[in-house]
């Protein structure tokens, strides 16, 4: 069975850091994407990171870029989103997804080609 499980969530003040780390269990092989997504109560969820198979390809929202970096670990199946900067409207449950791509080089940020979620876990920024 295909599992992502999220951690690393909690409370920091603005201008923190947080690192998020998702743990993918039941995948026999290394080529599926992973991909960090966020949602707030009330509005529609948004991609903000993702990493291609290889770890060669990385893209980002716009909003984030120079504050999050994304990165895995195939050997330990992690996926990572190093968060730096944190404003208060990072504020968010974030969600781990993944999936095997049809072209395995690159990923994307649309929900809809992810078949594999985490539960969330829910970071919040404030003072």
């Amino acid at each position: 069975q295909l599992q992502l499980v999220e951690s690393g969530g909690g409370l920091v003040q603005p201008g923190g850091s947080l690192k998020l780390s998702c743990a993918a269990s039941g995948f026999t092989r290394d080529n599926y994407a992973m991909s960090w997504f966020r949602q707030v109560p009330g509005r529609e969820r948004e991609g903000v990171a993702c990493v291609s198979s290889s770890g060669g390809y990385t893209y980002y929202k716009d909003s984030v870029k120079g504050r999050f970096t994304i990165s895995r670990d195939n050997a330990k199946k992690q996926a990572y989103l190093q968060m730096n900067s944190l404003k208060a409207e990072d504020t968010a449950v974030y969600y781990c997804a993944a999936d095997s791509l049809l072209i395995s080089s690159l990923c994307f940020l649309a929900g809809s080609g992810y078949n594999y979620w985490g539960q969330g876990t829910q970071v919040t920024v404030s003072s």
